[in-house]
């Protein structure tokens, strides 16, 4: 029997945007990354390493860092933190030292750091759950039974619900092709594009340091541009999953950029949209349609509103973790601001 075609994709969700555009004078704009790497091999423990910084873009004059934070965490196989420091540091941090990812870690953060909330180092914690989740699928550009390699690892049982996947998303709603023979998922049934950097050339302050990454290793980057424009303020976001492949090169598995316009008075959604420039899966880039239903909430409340919002089928998780960022866009505008 002849091994089974990638799913068909739409084009438009199979090219990145590239690097990240030239920054706007005034402008302020965050950019986050966190990298995985596993020093032991698949299965064991690893490193996740998150940088963050904020970075003012005046009218006139330099640019001026106004914050920034790292962290770095040993996960287990099973997503839970092993051990943990973070810069700026803070004598709460430690209290999240076996917390699991995922609601768990969202809850935990809210308890225990709640008073950090907009800040880079809340923003990179938050992305804990969702950058553990996708970080073990660059494997799958390296290893030819990646899905046996995660049951064996328990890995496996720490996606969807208790590691059923069914209906936890848009891109896995029933009879969706990614639960097509989930034995055999690997590099021929998922969609995936090769990628170059984020940088650009012309602005080599545009993302704080990435390091250069080779082997098994993925990166969860973000970039949100928060202006002005007229009577309202208007923030880019660009947010990609990617990691090194054995040809050299990178290979992203999620790519979104979302433009949303923000009442500057009310810090409310006035409009968005999400375009779907890299998914796995031939169904994924429904859920950026549906994002339309966030318009006239608070952005204040993003983190929690958006989950509520867009549970299961009606959202993409990757997509929420996008979407939920933009909880942090009144402290970026009063840093645009001032």
């Amino acid at each position: 029997m002849n091994a089974p075609a990638a799913p068909p994709q739409f084009e438009f969700a199979r090219q990145s945007a590239g690097p990240a555009p030239l920054r706007r004078p005034g402008s302020v704009r965050r950019t986050t990354s966190i990298d995985s790497h596993w020093p032991h091999g698949y299965g064991e423990p690893w490193v996740m390493t998150g940088r963050a910084r904020d970075l003012l873009t005046p009218e006139r004059g330099v640019a001026v860092e106004l914050a920034s934070a790292s962290f770095r965490i040993l996960a287990s196989p099973r997503r839970e933190i092993l051990e943990i420091e973070t810069v700026p540091q803070d004598p709460r941090v430690p209290e999240l030292v076996g917390v699991r990812a995922g609601g768990a870690s969202r809850e935990a953060l809210k308890a225990i750091l709640g008073d950090l909330r907009g800040t880079p180092l809340f923003q990179l914690l938050d992305d804990y759950a969702g950058a553990s989740l996708v970080a073990g699928w660059i494997w799958s550009e390296w290893v030819d039974d990646w899905m046996g390699a995660m049951r064996r690892s328990g890995a496996q049982s720490t996606a969807g619900r208790g590691g059923t996947m069914e209906n936890i998303c848009t891109g896995f709603a029933t009879g969706a092709s990614s639960l097509d023979d989930r034995e055999a998922m690997g590099p021929d049934r998922q969609s995936r594009t090769e990628v170059g950097p984020l940088e650009n050339p012309d602005d080599p302050l545009g993302w704080h340091e990435l390091p250069v990454q080779s082997g098994q290793q993925m990166r969860r980057a973000r970039r949100i541009d928060l202006y002005r424009d007229g009577d309202l303020l208007r923030a880019d976001i660009g947010f990609q999953d990617s990691g090194s492949n054995p040809r050299g090169g990178r290979t992203a598995v999620h790519e979104y950029r979302v433009h949303a316009e923000i009442d500057p008075v009310e810090l409310t959604l006035v409009s968005i949209q999400a375009l779907p420039l890299i998914l796995p899966f031939r169904e994924c880039p429904g859920a950026s349609v549906k994002i339309g239903r966030l318009v006239g909430q608070p952005l204040a409340g993003f983190r929690e509103s958006v989950l509520t919002t867009l549970p299961g089928t009606l959202g993409c998780s990757h997509l929420n973790d996008v979407v939920r960022a933009l909880a942090d866009v009144p402290t970026l505008a009063a840093r645009l601001q001032g």
